[in-house]
């Protein structure tokens, strides 16, 4: 890519970019959220036309109008936010991004090559299962899977392991060592600093649109890139204050919930939340942790059992309800149910919140309280955006997070219920995201944080409960020795010591 620039209402989103991959190389694309990495990409996938400059294959410019000609070119992208139809079955999915799809009878012509394909990551997933159904990693592995069929030359992977278990980004990186070694060319966005020094053989970092500087990663590390990122040190290991317990926020007392198939998703669940705590949920995807936080946050029915908010029952209220009795919730799907894309920033500020009576009378919103309360959480939670006039999906994912995060807590909320609270954000925007979650809990909130992050698990959590099948396999203290054993637990073995932390007295640090 020689000279790109590409500019969205009169804002550079790359600027003067010079980029290059040669055959058999991994390279790292860092940047903060917002710093242009994504747009580069699509630029390079034909989502987007540059305003200048040109891409070049061996040294020959070709022009890259559309996707379908980036797949003859030999190039795949899978996405950081899905390009699935969600009323579609995985296998119409992928049939309908792969270039070879017979026109007649294309599902059962396609179904064993899939198949076949699929048991090479060993992505277990029944192929009519509509993508509606699934979790956000389960719809990752469909991307993945997409691109790779189409057997890319250039394989662009935007954030791919944000949402998967740490098998399957073994098996992945397995995957592009393997592309590697025949000659193969990957670009690989990521936050995960460990990753990029692990698997990238150079690193391109981008900040603002422009790149400020390459390095091999065999003569760099983890601080000096970061640095380079974000223009100043981060700190990755945050101090927790040692806090006491204090009044009991949130009860869950023996819920089973049915999963989207009908299928009892979780199976007796019980435990206790209290102030000045952040009580862990920690698992595999796909093992109960959407569905427990949907019906905690009123989107799923709890079939029996009951949720107790500050001992008011707010078992299957509707989620209007749940949230003026102090629960707020970040989603796992932001896009899909974090805000309306098509509406103004500052629109979606008061999404959960345009009732209330500072920014409503009566029938008609008070906008100039409006506009007000969105620069405040612009200038707060260090949103990017050129203008609160600006339609939210024109923003990073990263910076529709901090936007969703400064909504959620800015009513100081008893309960917030975070699901990936930092899936797709730099090392800059985690770490202030973090921050601020520690300040909620010192507030005398509760936090209830759903991750499959364990270094975020272990850095935060007073507490932690290890999930899976939809049952919980023990709850562990912050400070228990038997953490090492958390690995075992989200693999389905019970807690490994006799003793079981008792949901109503153990004590938060």
């Amino acid at each position: 890519m020689k000279d790109i620039c590409k500019s969205f209402h009169g804002i550079h989103a790359n600027k003067d970019i010079n980029l290059h991959v040669e055959s058999g190389e991994i390279l790292g694309l860092l940047g903060e959220n917002g710093a242009g990495k994504t747009t580069l990409m699509n630029i390079l996938y034909g989502l987007y036309q540059p305003d200048s400059g040109q891409i070049q294959i061996n040294g020959s410019p070709i022009s890259i109008s559309n996707p379908v000609e980036s797949i003859l070119h030999g190039i795949g992208m899978v996405h950081q936010h899905f390009m699935l139809i969600q009323n579609h079955s995985i296998l119409e999915n992928i049939a309908l991004g792969y270039k070879d799809t017979p026109f007649f009878f294309p599902k059962i012509k396609l179904r064993k090559r899939v198949a076949e394909f699929s048991k090479q990551f060993d992505f277990r997933m029944d192929l009519d299962q509509k993508v509606w159904q699934l979790s956000a990693g389960q719809q990752q592995r469909i991307e993945i899977i997409k691109a790779l069929l189409n057997g890319a030359d250039l394989l662009i992977l935007d954030e791919p392991t944000s949402v998967l278990t740490p098998p399957e980004i073994k098996e992945l990186i397995s995957i592009l060592r393997q592309m590697k070694a025949e000659g193969h060319m990957v670009i690989f966005i990521s936050h995960k600093l460990d990753e990029i020094m692990d698997i990238c053989d150079r690193v391109t970092v981008l900040q603002k649109g422009r790149i400020v500087g390459h390095a091999n990663t065999a003569d760099t590390n983890k601080k000096a890139l970061a640095r380079m990122m974000v223009g100043r040190d981060v700190v990755f290991n945050i101090d927790k204050e040692k806090l006491k317990k204090g009044k009991k926020v949130l009860s869950v007392q023996d819920i089973h919930i049915s999963g989207d198939k009908g299928i009892t998703a979780i199976k007796g669940v019980s435990f206790d939340l209290f102030e000045n705590e952040i009580f862990g949920i920690a698992g595999v995807s796909g093992n109960g942790q959407r569905e427990l936080a949907e019906a905690i946050t009123g989107i799923r029915k709890i079939d029996s059992g009951s949720v107790r908010m500050d001992e008011k029952d707010i078992t299957n209220l509707s989620p209007r309800h749940i949230y003026d009795n102090g629960v707020s919730h970040v989603p796992e799907e932001r896009i899909r149910f974090g805000i309306a894309p098509g509406l103004f920033l500052y629109d979606n500020a008061i999404l959960k919140q345009h009732h209330l009576k500072k920014f409503s009378k009566r029938y008609f919103l008070k906008y100039s309280q409006v506009k007000n309360h969105a620069k405040t959480i612009v200038s707060d939670f260090k949103v990017a955006t050129h203008s609160i006039n600006n339609q939210i999906r024109n923003l990073s994912g990263g910076n529709i997070q901090k936007l969703i995060l400064g909504r959620e807590i800015s009513e100081q909320p008893r309960l917030l219920v975070a699901s990936h609270p930092t899936y797709g954000l730099d090392v800059g925007a985690t770490e202030f995201l973090r921050e601020h979650l520690l300040e909620l809990r010192k507030q005398g909130s509760s936090v209830l944080l759903f991750s499959e992050d364990l270094e975020e698990i272990f850095e935060l959590c007073d507490r932690v409960a290890v999930i899976f099948a939809g049952e919980f396999m023990g709850i562990l203290d912050a400070d228990d020795e038997r953490f090492c054993d958390i690995g075992l637990m989200m693999a389905g073995s019970k807690e490994p010591s006799p003793k079981i932390t008792n949901f109503s007295e153990s004590t938060a640090v």
